[in-house]
């Protein structure tokens, strides 16, 4: 499971600060958005979903906008991070809720696969094509119908920094990558360690988003959704052009705050405090959900920490996505108008102005966005427009994309550990894919 799935999502808050909301799971509502007036007056809705804390609390202003506007009584649950364990029994005895909120698009495919899902309804349909990319449509949908809508993303095509270390060494953000190993080098000879890097076992998951982001620009988005699906193997030479730009970096162990030795240790969170807490290092890898550990530490989201994009290796500007799907699984009126709400600028208006969001409907304009990261990245995902992808780590099977010590993870990590094996390291990943997809 990628740190994108077990942060639960990024949480802006008031001031640049964003906080990761507590796990927790199972419990069911204890109190509903109070029903008033409208088309749906009388009509009762569930719904399901990870969220807890200021998540929760934000999705929960969100269902009181869709009461407001339609009459209905809309009551929240609890799904915990094991969100297919919470649903599993109720889809079973046939008690579902009737919108849920699922962490990845595999769980969608799985649950429409066994005919748990209701189709949206045309005019949902219609809400999604006008407002959404056909790729987030598509990847919502299986077998020709259309199940779900990406209501909330994590953009994982950023790159933080300490603006204080780029300024003692007159280094600039940099664009393409070229500028990237450029500026490094600039970062070392000015005395700054360019990179804190989480390569440790159970955070080895930073590294597959480094490989996709370079993958993605270089590959170009056809190829890179023919890799996930496996149609084109890891012996392929673009997966080797991807290593070895990678090993550019990857390859130089005084890059690494503490050397190979100490980044084949850290984890994501130490990775992020190595940088804004202790100042070992200029840079690190996160999407916007690193800002939940910058909050620990006394820099400021904004100012002692800002992003830029992950720059450029190729033809095409990367950005990937992670990020959650709400499907139905009850037929009624009061479901498929939840949907179609989540699916309208309205309901990402409201969730934008609120922190702690992102959305891949393009219609959501990025001043509806309550700071200025958020602006920034919202303005990213939308300049990206049909080449945006999901994090193609969680599009595969999990024991290849998504365990520790296994596929992916594993395969990058080794190579981290021998960035010259390109040719070892693209076999050993692809016998990987091949048991999983299997």
């Amino acid at each position: 499971m990628t740190f994108a799935r077990r942060v639960t999502g990024v949480a802006v808050a008031a001031g640049l600060m964003l906080s990761a909301a507590a796990c927790g799971g199972g419990k069911s509502d204890e109190g509903s958005a109070p029903a008033g007036d409208g088309p749906l007056k009388g009509v009762k809705v569930e719904v399901a979903a990870k969220w807890t804390g200021p998540e929760e609390a934000n999705f929960r202003k969100v269902l009181e906008a869709f009461t407001k506007k339609t009459g209905a009584e809309v009551t929240y649950a609890s799904t915990g991070e094991n969100t297919d364990a919470f649903l599993g029994p109720r889809i079973a005895s046939k008690t579902p809720p009737d919108v849920a909120i699922l962490p990845q698009p595999g769980l969608l495919q799985q649950y429409a696969a066994k005919g748990s899902l209701k189709p949206l309804a045309s005019d949902v349909v219609a809400e999604v094509d006008k407002n959404f990319s056909p790729y987030w449509k598509e990847l919502a949908s299986s077998d020709g119908k259309t199940y779900g809508v990406l209501v909330k993303a994590a953009y994982k095509s950023i790159l933080w920094h300490r603006p204080e270390a780029f300024e003692e060494t007159g280094v600039q953000p940099p664009a393409t990558w070229a500028d990237l190993v450029k500026a490094s080098g600039t970062l070392q000879d000015g005395g700054q360690t360019p990179f804190a890097l989480a390569a440790g076992p159970q955070d080895s998951w930073t590294l597959t988003d480094w490989f996709e982001n370079v993958y993605l620009s270089q590959a170009g988005p056809d190829k890179y959704d023919k890799l996930a699906k496996h149609e084109i193997k890891w012996t392929d030479p673009s997966v080797g052009k991807a290593l070895e730009t990678l090993a550019e970096i990857w390859g130089k162990p005084e890059y690494l705050a503490g050397g190979l030795a100490q980044a084949t240790k850290t984890k994501f969170d130490g990775s992020v405090t190595d940088v804004f807490g202790q100042k070992k290092a200029a840079m690190v890898y996160g999407g916007d959900f690193a800002a939940a550990v910058v909050g620990t530490t006394k820099a400021k989201v904004g100012t002692d920490a800002k992003v830029f994009a992950f720059p450029k290796a190729g033809d095409t500007t990367p950005a990937l996505l992670g990020g959650d799907v709400a499907v139905a699984l009850k037929d009624g009126k009061g479901a498929q108008e939840l949907m179609k709400f989540l699916a309208s600028p309205e309901a990402g208006k409201v969730w934008a102005g609120l922190g702690g969001y992102l959305s891949p409907n393009k219609n959501v304009a990025p001043d509806a966005y309550s700071d200025p990261i958020a602006k920034q990245l919202a303005q990213q995902i939308q300049s990206a427009g049909d080449a945006a992808r999901y994090d193609l780590s969680d599009l595969t099977p999990a024991a290849f994309g998504a365990t520790p010590g296994k596929g992916m993870w594993e395969g990058l990590r080794s190579f981290v550990q021998n960035p010259k094996d390109v040719k070892g390291t693209q076999e050993k990943l692809e016998a990987e894919a091949a048991k999983a997809y299997k």
